[in-house]
């Protein structure tokens, strides 16, 4: 491509202080950005990422549509919420218009075995239109394509475990909800575990009527089977408060977390293939205590055995860079729902992002 390449910012929240940074740091132009957040529409960009006034003003969401007819962006980085069914309108206006879009939305990096009938819907609008919609973000590279890497230098596997953390202040109010963080621990047992208390005959059904809540592991293990060419047999999914013996402050839920209330949670993913493989993986998201800090640390057990510890990754920063990063391969890939795992590995960017635009 022989021009920048024109991005659109929908969500002007927490994370994107740095996507849109990231866009002009790699060439890149923000045309459009968007939020339902009456304090921040009406605002220059510049504003929010710092460094002078952009003349971009933030606009409502219900606009979108209208906007992206008239500036025609090339892609839109979607910031806003965890769950595919939360950020639907966002990718079906996107879908609808022709529009390019990548989602640090943790359901949307591998919906299929979530919500088949919405990523279903938004694949047909895609492909009708030509635009390419996908989900990306930290686990992008740490939970998927770095160990898919490292299983390619294993000679057998009979194991993959995975363990990481994030402090759920680094990203909005939204997520810290989804993660029952201030809940105590009777109405988290009800409004979070319980729709893990299910058969599997049962979960199915909650999934086929997209109302399934999963962790971030349970796309994340579809991911890394489908790139592994893994047949999942079956995957269970277990849900545990975590809680802390003093009260914590909150700034992202504006309240403090009584002691023995839960922080957060811990999801444990686990999964059984037809080849014998079991991935078990666990996330945990909470508030955290002063000593605590993310880690992220998986093992592959087999021949041979490998592990890698990554202790206090810049989540947010690297969520926001990988999502800048692909963007040349969301606009390179087909049309449809494409998730990551039918696109390259991601590469450091040391050109202009139009630059490696096929």
């Amino acid at each position: 491509m022989d021009r920048k390449i024109k991005v659109a910012q929908y969500g002007c929240g927490k994370m994107s202080v740095y996507s849109m940074r990231y866009v002009y740091e790699k060439g890149g132009e923000i045309v459009s950005a968007f939020d339902i957040n009456s304090e921040v529409i009406g605002k220059d960009i510049g504003d929010i990422i710092g460094g002078g006034k952009k003349g971009v003003i933030v606009q409502n969401v219900k606009d979108a549509q209208a906007v992206f007819k008239k500036d025609k962006p090339d892609v839109c980085i979607i910031t806003t919420m965890s769950l595919l069914q939360d950020v639907k309108d966002a990718f079906l206006v996107c879908a609808k218009t022709g529009v390019n879009a990548i989602s640090t939305c943790e359901e949307a990096f591998y919906p299929q075995n979530s919500n088949p009938v919405l990523t279903k819907e938004i694949d047909e609008l895609a492909k009708k239109n030509n635009c390419t919609i996908c989900g990306s973000g930290y686990q992008d590279v740490f939970w998927g394509n770095l160990i898919t890497v490292l299983s390619g230098a294993t000679q057998s596997i009979k194991k993959i475990k995975g363990k990481s953390s994030y402090n759920v202040e680094d990203y909005g109010i939204a997520l810290a909800k989804a993660h029952g963080a201030g809940l105590d621990l009777a109405t988290f047992d009800k409004e979070i575990a319980s729709a893990d208390k299910v058969s599997d005959e049962e979960r199915k059904k909650v999934i086929d009527s997209g109302k399934y809540l999963p962790s971030y592991m349970w796309n994340v293990n579809g991911w890394l089977c489908d790139k592994l060419g893994l047949t999942i047999t079956r995957q269970t999914q277990k849900t545990v408060a975590q809680t802390y013996a003093k009260d914590l402050k909150s700034s992202t839920l504006k309240m403090t977390v009584p002691a023995g209330h839960a922080t957060g949670m811990s999801a444990v993913v686990t999964t059984e293939t037809k080849e014998g493989i079991i991935i078990e993986a666990e996330c945990i998201g909470k508030v955290y205590a002063p000593e605590e800090f993310d880690q992220n640390d998986w093992k592959i057990l087999g021949e041979p055995n490998t592990e890698v510890v990554i202790n206090r990754p810049a989540t947010v920063e690297l969520t926001c860079a990988t999502v800048v990063a692909r963007i040349p391969d969301v606009i390179n890939a087909p049309a449809g729902y494409i998730s990551t795992d039918k696109m390259p590995t991601p590469i450091y960017r040391t050109k202009a992002l139009n630059e490696y635009v096929k």
